[in-house]
């Protein structure tokens, strides 16, 4: 505890109340771990996925990067997804945005930081197929929260497209993916609609979507 000593501090306090509110919880927790739920969201660290939507740890599976991406070459998304899915028997993976995400917000803007600007790249591809309905916006606000919304559509798709996803279904596993967007203005959720529940619902759910959105 030479560094850091007020994190330690807070742990010990944590750990101690976690303890007196459920006696043996920790204990039980080191046994097993068995979420229903992957959470795919951002780094952002002002979205902490477990409190968000009140669950205690190990109920909630979870991976993160910049802006919530999901892509097809990306072995560290991809190794927790099948984790997730074919060891935990996971029966929900959520991709969950943020409103005024910093990611979206720079790639939007061009703006520059080195390596990572290679990682925004995705989200460009996503602002470029949906540059008709992004341009008739003219307050940036406002566009850059649709372009949150669609990126988490189109990265819902990139799961349910993913061989992991897929052979599940095939194999008649229940597992339902999910799109929601997180306020950071007052801390709830929004669901953007996005349920698939097997590989026949993803196109249909997704052009439903998209169409909402843009008729909005």
């Amino acid at each position: 505890m030479k560094f850091l000593p007020n994190l330690f501090a807070n742990n010990v306090q944590w750990a101690q109340q976690v303890e007196e509110q459920e006696p043996g919880f920790f204990k039980s927790l080191s046994e097993q771990q068995n979420p229903d739920y992957l959470w795919i969201g951002c780094a952002d660290s002002r979205v902490p996925a477990n409190e968000i939507v009140g669950l205690k740890p190990g109920e909630l599976f979870v991976h993160r990067n910049v802006a919530n991406c999901v892509v097809h070459t990306d072995l560290n998304c991809l190794s927790v997804i099948q984790y997730a899915v074919e060891v935990l028997k996971v029966k929900h993976i959520i991709v969950t945005g943020h409103y005024n995400c910093g990611g979206i917000n720079s790639a939007m803007n061009n703006a520059k930081f080195g390596l990572v600007d290679n990682w925004l790249r995705h989200i460009k591809d996503v602002q470029h197929k949906h540059s008709e309905h992004l341009n008739t916006f003219t307050d940036a606000g406002a566009k850059q929260d649709r372009m949150t919304e669609l990126h988490v559509i189109e990265q819902v798709m990139n799961v349910a497209h993913t061989s992991i996803v897929q052979d599940a279904w095939a194999r008649g596993q229940e597992l339902r993916l999910h799109g929601w967007v997180y306020h950071l203005s007052d801390g709830k959720l929004r669901d953007l609609d996005t349920c698939i529940a097997n590989a026949e619902e993803a196109v249909p759910m997704y052009k439903r979507a998209i169409e909402k959105l843009t008729n909005a």
